[in-house]
């Protein structure tokens, strides 16, 4: 059998279940053991949080990815919850379809680690998060039973939400095993307009051009100089962009509207891509928090009208970040450079902290070298609703056999 390790937490024996009774049968000797169960998919994600802190067993999922069912004409897809994002999006796409949420690494990511964790990207503003999308649910609770929530149709309205207990939990209520999700047509047509500007026209244009635009667009991302650098773009103070998917001809009066919204005072440049090109530039916004060659990689909640504030701070900090914010939303997503050490990066935190709070917010670190945590901030600052999640684990897990530790403040 191999191992797995966990923020240096090791050796960690991977059981690899390919039926629901396998994995229920796995949480019931892990129980009987006293043992813990890390429930794994592509690894994406297995930086975030704190280490565990019980040994255990690492249950790997990939091996639960079938489609279940494909009402087609019902806009429903039921699956497995170890299938991939890529292999999920294949399926829908054959019928015209999407999952209109994008999550980095789609090919690696799996759906129950991507719902576990709450994962979104540049579309979450025109089409929210995948709270939004999962409308049924099956977990494999503590006592090695499978417990089912909400149902395959959209108006199944019985029962407790479940689904929103779970989507975000980080995997310490329960193992994920199936989902029911509904989904969207794909879009005729994707555009994506690009406007580089200074740091003097990027609240206006934020707050002000993008906040009555006569157009609804789907993406409102910024890019600091770095990151812009980064990801190809000419270098500049900011780069925003602002992408459509709808028919054509709405995306073309759109793109158009748009361009005649701005003053041409907070334009420094500006280039549209449409199509394939349009949809290259949302994959390299969405992979953007698991860049690589970087640095302790972070992440921030804020009220949107304080997004471009936020930026504009953060830009200062020396060393400076990559920053990335998907403006509409508040959340802006941070790499400190590779060599930066932990001292700089604490005092960074604490800097970018500070900020937060004074716009309603939190910072939490995504990605850091394992002997770190135990000096940076991970989960941010504490908050009220802490207590309450608290008691939910103790509810629902009582033993602390899933994921334990890891979650904020060691849940």
């Amino acid at each position: 059998m191999s191992t797995l390790s966990i923020d240096g937490f090791s050796p960690l024996a991977v059981a690899r279940p390919t039926s629901v009774a396998d994995l229920a049968a796995l949480v019931r000797d892990a129980d009987a053991a006293g043992r813990a169960v890390y429930p794994v998919g592509g690894g994406t994600m297995l930086d975030h949080g704190l280490p565990p802190t019980k040994a255990g067993t690492a249950a790997d999922l990939r091996g639960l990815d079938r489609v279940i069912d494909y009402p087609a004409r019902d806009m429903t897809i039921t699956v497995q919850a170890g299938i991939t994002i890529a292999r999920l999006q294949d399926a829908l796409r054959a019928e015209g379809q999407q999952l209109p949420v994008d999550v980095p690494r789609p090919d690696r990511a799996t759906l129950g680690g991507a719902v576990a964790t709450n994962a979104s990207g540049p579309r979450r503003f025109g089409h929210g998060t995948l709270r939004d999308y999962v409308i049924g649910i099956s977990v494999v609770n503590d006592a090695g039973q499978e417990v089912k929530g909400g149902g395959r149709v959209v108006k199944n309205v019985a029962g407790y939400d479940l689904m929103k207990l779970y989507t975000g939990s980080f995997g310490t209520l329960g193992i994920i095993s199936q989902l029911t999700l509904k989904v969207k047509p794909r879009a005729e047509a994707t555009a994506v307009v690009i406007v580089r500007c200074d740091e003097a026209a990027l609240n206006p244009l934020l707050t002000g051009v993008l906040a009555r635009t006569r157009t609804r667009p789907t993406v409102t991302t910024v890019l600091n100089a770095p990151a812009a650098t980064r990801s190809g773009l000419a270098a500049g103070p900011f780069a925003v962009l602002i992408g459509y998917e709808e028919k054509r001809v709405a995306v073309d009066w759109q793109v158009a509207t748009l361009t005649s919204e701005l003053a041409p005072e907070q334009v420094a440049g500006m280039t549209v891509a449409a199509g394939p090109d349009a949809e290259t530039w949302v994959r390299s916004l969405t992979d953007f928090p698991l860049a690589e060659n970087v640095g302790v990689s972070w992440k921030a909640n804020l009220l949107p009208a304080e997004t471009a504030d936020f930026l504009l701070r953060a830009d200062r900090l020396d060393p400076r970040p990559d920053l990335m914010a998907h403006a509409g939303n508040g959340i802006v997503y941070g790499h400190f450079p590779a060599e930066t050490s932990v001292e700089r990066v604490k005092s960074g935190l604490d800097h970018l902290l500070r900020l937060a709070h004074s716009a309603a917010g939190n910072v939490v670190v995504t990605r850091c070298p394992p002997a770190w945590k135990a000096a940076l901030p991970v989960w941010g600052n504490s908050s009220p609703d802490r207590k309450l999640m608290r008691a939910v684990k103790d509810k629902l897990d009582p033993r602390r056999l899933f994921n334990p530790g890891r979650f904020v403040d060691g849940i």
